[in-house]
């Protein structure tokens, strides 16, 4: 007897339907509560897809300004620095769909957004996006399809906002140790992790 699950049928007979709280806190736009828990949020995870599979981006930035409310459908967020693999903005050129979760330190809940983001790059509006002289070089455009909270049981579980559960980072290994065993010594290392405070606090924005 298989034990997979193939089909919706086989996976509501194990789990049954949903309530009518799993249904009911699904809106299409985005309203009062859900514009403050968004407001209070200084990061996001980003879902993307495109050709090559699909990806998830973090996204930080001080609480109020990780994202801007244009209007009840609209959201902006502005691509910070990074990498420069440009991984999400590649796939949202493709393919338009993405996913956003936002957390909120210290609430159990999250917020989950559906939508359709497309890329612009207009100078004035990057520029009204700029953190101490910094603009970013593009904006993601959401459009909102669906906006909901997700209930505090994962969060409760992982006990996430307890300092006491807190790793310490000195039981992982660093940036430049990881760098150094993929690439057998040639990039990374010590001078990568002693440099990068330095590094990232000149490119933060």
């Amino acid at each position: 007897m298989t034990t997979k699950i193939t089909t919706i049928a086989e996976l509501e007979a194990l789990y049954g339907l949903p309530g009518d709280t799993s249904l009911v806190k699904e809106i299409a736009f985005i309203n009062d509560d859900y514009r403050r828990m968004i407001e209070a949020s200084p990061f996001a995870a980003l879902a993307t897809v495109g050709p090559e599979g699909l990806d998830c981006s973090p996204r930080g930035d001080r609480a109020g300004e990780l994202v801007r409310i244009v209007d009840e459908k609209t959201l902006m967020m502005p691509d910070r620095r990074g990498n420069n693999r440009a991984d999400s903005l590649k796939n949202i050129i493709r393919d338009p769909r993405v996913a956003l979760m936002f957390l909120i330190p210290g609430s159990g809940n999250a917020l989950r957004i559906n939508g359709q983001a497309e890329l612009d790059c207009d100078t004035a509006l990057c520029a009204s996006f700029a953190v101490d002289g910094q603009a970013p070089r593009s904006i993601i455009v959401i459009r909102v399809d669906a906006i909901y909270f997700q209930c505090a049981r994962a969060i409760v579980r992982s006990d996430l906002w307890n300092p006491a559960r807190h790793c310490d980072p000195k039981d992982l290994p660093t940036a430049g140790q990881i760098l150094a065993t993929l690439s057998k010594g040639q990039i990374g290392g010590n001078d990568y992790d002693k440099e990068w405070p330095a590094r990232a606090a000149s490119s933060m924005w």
